[in-house]
């Protein structure tokens, strides 16, 4: 800070950003792992349901601080406003004197003429302390060519009035022109309060004056080129006229008037009107000569009125020189008087001690008036910092008796379950109920209890209860089946105990903060930093930002080549008119996922955007036109994307990333990747392979639905996001390391097992029970490296000719037996159930 008040106003301003920031930390949610900072991408589905924060303030302390505030503005800019502003220059000392106005104003034509774009400022000081010489007859001479010359660079520019130097007296209107004593006069009455000096002009303005001149110079010198031109061309469009009269003038007399004419009287007209035209020519130059004079009389007027102004103005300032002479001389009178009597050097010493004395009383006055506002100041800092401790104070109270509490509960449990363990030790064989049966019932009761405003205790007693939907919209716990709901409850359980032991979801969630800070105001770029950043998962609030970022990626040669509204022009088609795959829609729109609240009944919110999308979709591909498993990946879609952005997304997955034939009726791409997989499943995770090729067991059947929907309803939707930000970003490959992935977390626990039902039965639900989403993206994305999409494009080449080809042999068996069945009387006797019924 450059002054005392400034330093004031900078504490002040931290100090009501402290107070904002420890509010803000107050009221925030306790069981909140990071700070959540509001979102403007957040369009789908789930984005109403971010919470937000809700400020609460101590209002009695609020109130003490209005009182105790100290308001202090600042004397200069600060902030952004002073790091905005260019770097100050320091003025000069300029004697204010005619020899230095010619200075000035030499060097100020000498920037103008050779284009000089160096920051100069011209500085007056207006003090007291001038210093008036008299100028001598060689400095008049060099001032008055200066203004001569002026005056013709002013007329060359036409009129442009910004300078170099700020007393441009021949630009100054006679109207608005003061004298040069009133002049004076204002800045001895500006400065007498403050001493600093006035800067007339700034370097920017010197080099955007020398510019705007230089280039208002180049334009008048075309347009003079341009009037030459154009006056050339109006004297050769004149003599081609006379040419044109002549020469028809001749015609008309040669065919009229030869006849019977004398030679003589021909010549003799011909030398007339020689005359004529000559006659005419002189005319045209005389006007000619006559306009230029006309426009020097002009011109010469003008010069004559600012030579009269200047005259004026050269009078004024030796009348202003006169003025300041007759006032020095005053005063050198007065001070030889005062030298001159006895009394003059004590009358000085007593001035100047009274002089002293003033300046330091107005010192101390400051002083008194500074301590006044810093103990302002501390008080309120005192005060403040004991608000906040009182409030630190307060919240670890809470949190004491929260433990406290929680310390109580758990010794209750422990103390049923060690009731419990004793009656499993020494059971009592009765045909009456066991005590060990009724502490069961009990411990499955408190388990199963839905908490209700009716226990209000319940809530105090558990901090981390079981909601009925997650962030997703998903229903966490079944409403039917009590063990099937128990099992769903320890499973959301220890999800949320995973949440609260990764430490690190609160580090990356700050990168990803700082990585889109770093892209506020440029383009996002495919790169390795923001690959890794996806894989570590994207956090909720961001989501709809980078999927539609990502969608926009992979189909922006699809959208260059559409017409606006392209996807309003689909719907309505497909709306006003018969789809064959809309009633196929309609039957599957609530059966996408029945577990989900945005899809659950036919009004809720997710259930029209779906239908909307899914029948502009089956417009775009009448190929396709809808094949069962679409509907779920636009169902995930909309969670987080508008129903355009979703329709991308779509277009991108079937039409961009899944090789063709994937979603049509043969499903014939589905079926080689699965082959595919097999093969990367005999490579990566061999020992498994083979525990299932030793019990005949066809995984594929399981891992068919992974494909085809990309793991929607396989596992927790927590993973099931993870996999799909990966996946929008780095296409199918994804898909394959995170199936590979699923087998290879539970490959010990599917290796225990040795029968064929036991194994199946285990994979259709083992999915379910994945839980660590870190840990099966380091096996993703670490373990199974390398992992080369050369591999699995060769591969899925090679399976697909072997499918087609087995394809070609089914079709030639089938058309062998129809014909068969034709041309046999005893085969054509025998028809199928379907056929007799119809």
């Amino acid at each position: 800070a450059a002054t005392r008040q400034d330093m004031t106003y900078w504490l002040q301003e931290l100090q009501q950003k402290r107070w904002e920031y420890c509010n803000n930390l107050d009221a925030a949610k306790r069981d909140s792992r990071t700070s959540p900072t509001p979102s403007d991408f957040s369009k789908g589905l789930v984005a109403k349901d971010n919470p937000g924060s809700i400020l609460s303030q101590n209002a009695s302390a609020e109130r003490a601080r209005n009182i105790l505030a100290v308001e202090t503005s600042p004397t200069d800019l600060v902030g952004e406003q002073a790091a905005s502003q260019p770097a100050p220059v320091q003025p000069s000392a300029i004697n204010f004197s005619l020899k230095q106005w010619s200075t000035e104003i030499k060097n100020s034509m000498s920037s103008l003429r050779k284009g000089n774009n160096e920051n100069r400022k011209s500085v007056f000081y207006t003090t007291e302390e001038w210093e008036l010489l008299d100028p001598t007859p060689k400095d008049l001479e060099d001032s008055m060519a200066l203004e001569e010359k002026r005056k013709h660079l002013a007329e060359g520019s036409k009129g442009l009035t910004s300078s170099a130097f700020p007393f441009d007296f021949g630009r100054i209107p006679h109207k608005t022109r003061r004298p040069l004593k009133d002049m004076i006069g204002s800045s001895k009455n500006r400065n007498s309060n403050d001493s600093s000096p006035t800067e007339w002009c700034s370097g920017n303005g010197n080099k955007l004056v020398s510019e705007l001149q230089l280039k208002y110079q180049s334009q008048q010198e075309e347009l003079e080129k341009l009037k030459k031109d154009l006056l050339s061309q109006k004297e050769l469009v004149r003599l081609l006229q006379q040419t044109v009269r002549s020469s028809q003038y001749d015609k008309y007399f040669a065919s009229r008037l030869c006849e019977g004419v004398p030679k003589e009287k021909l010549e003799l007209l011909h030398q007339k009107d020689e005359q004529i035209l000559g006659l005419n020519n002189q005319l045209e130059k005389l006007n000619l000569e006559k306009d230029s004079l006309q426009q020097e009389v002009k011109n010469l007027k003008c010069k004559v009125g600012e030579l009269n102004e200047q005259l004026g103005m050269l009078m004024e300032t030796i009348q202003a020189k006169d003025e300041v002479i007759m006032k020095l001389s005053r005063q050198l009178s007065e001070c030889e008087d005062n030298t001159s009597s006895q009394g003059g050097a004590v009358n000085t010493s007593m001035a100047t001690c009274t002089n002293k004395e003033l300046q330091e009383l107005d010192r101390l006055k400051d002083n008194l008036q500074g301590y006044k506002t810093q103990n302002k100041f501390l008080n309120k800092e005192i005060l403040e910092l004991s608000a906040l401790r009182r409030n630190a104070e307060a919240r670890e109270r809470e949190w004491q008796a929260k433990y406290t509490s929680l310390e109580a509960k758990l010794c209750q449990i422990e103390s049923k379950y060690l009731i419990l363990l004793q009656e499993m030790k020494t059971p009592v064989c009765s045909e009456e109920q066991s005590p060990a049966r009724e502490v069961i019932t009990q411990l499955l009761e408190d388990a199963l209890k839905v908490e209700t405003s009716e226990q209000p205790e319940q809530a105090f007693f558990k901090p981390h209860l079981v909601s009925e939907y997650d962030i997703y919209g998903f229903q966490t716990v079944p409403e039917d089946d009590d063990e099937e709901k128990l099992v769903a409850k320890s499973r959301a359980l220890d999800l949320r105990s995973l949440s609260l032991s990764e430490n690190r979801e609160i580090s990356t969630g700050v990168k990803w903060e700082n990585y889109l800070a770093s892209t506020m105001n440029r383009e996002m770029m495919r790169s390795v930093e923001l690959k890794n950043l996806i894989r570590s998962g994207i956090p909720h609030e961001h989501r709809s930002k980078m999927w539609k970022w990502c969608v926009n990626l992979h189909v922006k040669k699809f959208k260059d080549s559409t017409v606006p509204g392209y996807f309003q022009t689909l719907l309505q088609n497909a709306l006003e008119k018969q789809n064959p795959a809309s009633k196929q829609i309609e039957l599957d729109l609530l059966r996408t996922l029945p577990n989900n609240k945005h899809y659950s009944s036919p009004t809720s919110e997710g259930i029209q955007k779906l239908r909307n999308v899914l029948l502009a979709f089956s417009w775009r591909n009448p190929d396709i036109g809808y094949c069962q498993g679409l509907n779920r990946l636009v169902a995930i879609a909309l969670l987080y994307l508008e129903q355009e952005d979703a329709f991308w997304c779509l277009v991108t997955i079937v039409e961009v990333f899944m090789p063709r034939d994937y979603y049509t009726k043969t499903l014939l791409g589905s079926q080689v990747d699965q082959r595919v997989f097999k093969d990367l499943m005999s490579e990566k995770l061999p020992r498994l392979h083979a525990h299932f090729e030793q019990y005949k067991v066809d995984y594929t059947l399981i891992t068919f639905n992974w494909f085809l929907v990309v793991f929607v309803d396989s596992v927790v939707s927590d993973i099931l996001f993870k996999i799909w930000d990966s996946f929008l970003y780095e296409g199918p490959k994804v898909i394959f390391r995170f199936a590979l992935a699923l087998f290879k977390y539970k490959e010990e626990e599917i290796l225990k097992l040795q029968d064929s039902m036991s194994i199946f039965k285990y994979l259709r639900y083992f999915t379910r029970t994945i839980l660590d989403a870190r840990k099966l993206t380091g096996i993703a994305f670490g373990d199974l490296n390398p992992f080369p999409l050369r591999q699995i494009r060769n591969r899925r080449t090679y399976h697909l000719e072997k499918v087609r080809l087995e394809l070609t042999e089914l079709e030639a068996i089938r058309e062998d037996f129809l014909r068969e069945r034709d041309t046999c009387v005893e085969k054509r006797d025998l028809i199928s159930d379907d056929e007799e019924d119809s």
